[in-house]
């Protein structure tokens, strides 16, 4: 028995001594729950932002494929949907402070009295905080968590909103009396005690004395005369020189003003060329002032003062005139539709709102909490189904909006008409350079864009969905805004047939080569050479803004109306310039680099002297459109095409194979994309707008644009017979038999290099039996059989 007694003892102490933790050991766990409650602390915080889409990941917490929002990932995400959303709301962040001052204490090996405290009276501050979060803001359930809105919810049905109200407000004194040890007394006491520190303040400024002005003045007297003199116990007197100060001294009883005296400014005379420089300016300012008081500002108009401009009656009323219709019940059906469809895939919604356009109605909804976004996206082949309609069309998320945006095409569709588009209030008072009214949005506002902001634009769609017309809005939207005198419009038409209407307005609108017969350009050697003169003009304009000291078109113009500029050193009012080409992709096809290297320059350079450039065609793949023109054109404008891959070519971005035809169309500058209805403008209307500008007073002529000497290979070599190619006879019968004019035939057929049978064209066009370079195409051969070509070589002979 002893033995187990002495045993028992000494097991005791051992026991004892396993419970109680080492100094290092309370280090490393205080140091452990400090750093767990940083990383709740930010857990939660990332929580109230990110939980909307991290809910659906709470259910794959092993699978580590998916990755979390929440900064710490799935871990926090996991512990901040139960302390938050299913706990006590934001008020779990009492419990981060908590552990936090549990670790200080132990890494710290503080004594624990007090904790047990502060753990208590938190417990409460949480609870009460999450219940007056669930009772006040109710509709935001994620503030008070679920405790606090179930406890609401549950208290609520015993003793309603009052009796919450009512013990909210008991909770409140309990935490006040017994927390902060407030009472009635302490209260009625602080109050006092103010009101007292007030009434003394006012009763010593009563008690400063006042003195009459006499009395005033002696003093300020006797200061001045001690700031003479400074009297110094331990020293001898030191006289005090008095200095001119810079200041002003208003003196008042109780009140002292300094104001700075201005210094005196030393008129220094300027060095001789500065102050002709000077002189000069003030010369050619007072000039300029004088000429426009005398003759007021330069008016470009003038020469064509009389011209009016196209009336409202010309254009016609095309549709319903008294707006967009609503049909109640296609509504309320496709509403129902796309939420049953989202149910179908447990989504809820938690509201739904149609915005109604002229094609298309957009339904705005906000799906419920923890729904992710993607989900609703991947479901628009399923929503097209169950609405049984063409071009569904989902913006997740709607930019600037916290909702899901749903575009559902209208069964009876409005036709947007020019004339309503024009005689809008947005265009009318439109203060732009060069205003274009392209149609109406969803929301059935008119869209007015500036070009001159654009700078350029990009118009591209399948055939038949809409850029003709579009480009004839935007032809029309200038004709009614602009006079001839501030825009003019160099139109390039391979196809000969759709910009042939605006020839009746060539002396008014329209800008030509000077050896051009037509001012609408079909031919591809004048196209080439209309772009290069176009850059021409460009340098021109450039070293006109070098000589005026401006940076644009714009600031420019403004000097030469204030008769600032002189037209005898070459100045000029410069009129805006529209390029505008249909079908570039033929002209590349045709014409190649020849096209292309005059396109770029204008792209880059040409924003800053006004000439703007519209580019139509049907897909601007690189081979049609390279990086370099793509990368200057923001502005861009999707008809209705047939895949994803032609949307992403012209927008970079999907939707443009979802629209419905017909003049529907995405526009975009560079961020937002906006789907339009465009304006539509029938050929007739255009036609009465060409003819009522045609039958006015107009220019002599188109506006000229620099001429331009084309470089056309083979013209400068000699027509020496000795200097040609011994295989210049096979040569020529080769093209006559074949009638084609490529140095590639000449290749295949004589079994010669490149370069020589590049030599040998050059010479048979010098011998004028091919025609000149026409870029890809073949050159044309003049001789028409061999007979002709022996009476060629007979004649060179004699």
């Amino acid at each position: 028995m002893a033995k187990k007694s002495k045993s028992s003892k000494s097991t005791a102490p051992k026991k004892k001594a396993s419970l109680k933790l080492s100094k290092q050991n309370k280090i490393i766990l205080g140091s452990l729950i400090m750093l767990f409650s940083v990383a709740l602390f930010f857990a939660f915080i990332s929580f109230f932002f990110t939980w909307q889409d991290d809910q659906s990941l709470l259910s794959e917490f092993s699978n580590r494929n998916q990755e979390a929002k929440n900064l710490l990932n799935k871990f926090g995400a996991s512990i901040s949907h139960l302390f938050v959303y299913k706990g006590f709301g934001i008020a779990a962040l009492i419990f981060t402070f908590l552990f936090f001052i549990s670790g200080l204490r132990l890494f710290l090996s503080l004594t624990k009295t007090g904790l047990l405290r502060k753990w208590i009276w938190g417990l409460v501050f949480v609870i009460w905080i999450s219940l007056s979060l669930g009772f006040f803001a109710e509709k935001r359930p994620l503030l008070g968590g679920l405790v606090g809105y179930e406890m609401n919810d549950f208290m609520q049905d015993y003793v309603g909103k009052l009796g919450v109200v009512l013990l909210l407000i008991f909770g409140l004194v309990i935490i006040l009396v017994r927390l902060f040890k407030l009472t009635p007394d302490h209260i009625s006491e602080y109050y006092k005690n103010k009101k007292s520190a007030i009434s003394k303040e006012f009763n010593e400024k009563d008690a400063v004395e006042t003195y009459s002005e006499e009395e005033v003045e002696a003093l300020i007297q006797k200061e001045e005369k001690q700031k003479v003199v400074d009297t110094y116990t331990h020293k001898k007197d030191i006289p005090v020189m008095e200095t001119k100060t810079d200041t002003k001294t208003i003196i008042d009883k109780d009140f002292e003003v300094t104001i700075p005296v201005e210094e005196d400014v030393v008129e220094e005379e300027l060095p001789m060329e500065v102050e002709k420089i000077v002189e000069e300016g003030e010369e050619t300012d007072n000039l300029a002032s004088k000429l426009v008081e005398d003759y007021g500002e330069f008016d470009p108009t003038l020469e064509l003062g009389n011209y009016k401009f196209p009336t409202i009656d010309l254009l016609d009323q095309h549709g319903v005139t008294g707006g967009i219709t609503i049909n109640q019940e296609e509504l309320e059906e496709n509403k129902n539709k796309i939420v049953e469809t989202l149910k179908n895939y447990k989504i809820g919604i938690a509201q739904i709102k149609a915005t109604i356009g002229p094609t298309v109605t957009l339904y705005e909804i906000v799906p419920e909490a923890g729904v992710r976004i993607s989900k609703i996206k991947n479901l628009e082949d399923d929503i097209a189904l169950s609405l049984a309609a063409l071009g569904i069309r989902i913006i997740a998320p709607i930019p600037g909006k916290g909702t899901i945006g749903i575009e559902v095409p209208n069964k009876n569709a409005t036709i947007v008409s020019m004339r309503s588009v024009i005689t809008s209030s947005k265009f009318q008072k439109a203060e732009m350079q060069l205003p274009i009214a392209f149609g109406k949005t969803i929301s059935n506002e008119t869209f007015v864009v500036d070009l001159a902001k654009m700078p350029h634009l990009l118009m591209a769609g399948a055939t038949g969905q809409g850029k003709s017309v579009g480009l004839n809005a935007v032809l029309t939207s200038l004709l009614y805004k602009k006079h001839p005198a501030e825009v003019k419009f160099v139109l390039i038409d391979p196809k000969k047939v759709e910009l042939t209407l605006f020839n009746k307005i060539e002396r008014h609108y329209l800008a030509k080569l000077p050896d051009s017969e037509d001012a609408i350009i079909t031919d591809n050697t004048k196209v080439i050479h209309t772009l290069n003169s176009l850059c021409i003009e460009m340098d021109n304009r450039y070293e006109l803004l070098k000589m005026a000291l401006v940076r644009n078109i714009k600031e420019y113009n403004v000097k030469f109306k204030a008769r600032k500029l002189n037209p005898n050193d070459g100045h000029m009012f410069l009129p805006y310039i529209v390029l505008v080409i249909d079908e570039f992709a033929d002209l590349i096809m045709t014409a190649g680099k020849e096209v292309e290297t005059p396109i770029a320059r204008l792209a880059q350079l040409a924003r800053a002297i006004g000439i703007h450039l519209i580019i139509a065609t049907q897909r601007p793949s690189v081979n049609v459109i390279t990086g370099i023109i793509k990368a200057n054109f923001p502005a861009r404008i999707a008809f209705r095409v047939t895949s994803k891959i032609d949307s992403r070519t012209i927008l970079d971005a999907q939707g443009a194979d979802q629209l419905i035809g017909r003049g529907d169309m995405l526009y975009t500058q560079g961020n937002d994309v906006t789907r339009i209805q465009c304006a539509f403008v029938d050929t007739p209307e255009v036609a009465k707008i060409v003819e009522f500008i045609g039958s006015q007073r107009a220019y002599p002529d188109a506006h000229l644009l620099p001429e331009y000497v084309g470089e056309d290979s083979g013209t400068s070599l000699d027509n020496n017979i000795t200097d040609r190619d011994a295989l210049f006879r096979e040569a020529a019968e080769v093209i006559v038999i074949a009638q084609q004019g490529s140095a590639s035939l000449i290749q295949r057929k004589l079994k010669l290099g490149y370069n020589r049978a590049g030599r040998i064209i050059d010479q048979l066009e010098a011998a004028g039996i091919v025609g000149p370079f026409e870029g890809s195409k073949a050159r044309q051969v003049y001789v028409t059989d061999m007979a002709a070509l022996e009476v060629i070589f007979n004649n060179e002979k004699k």
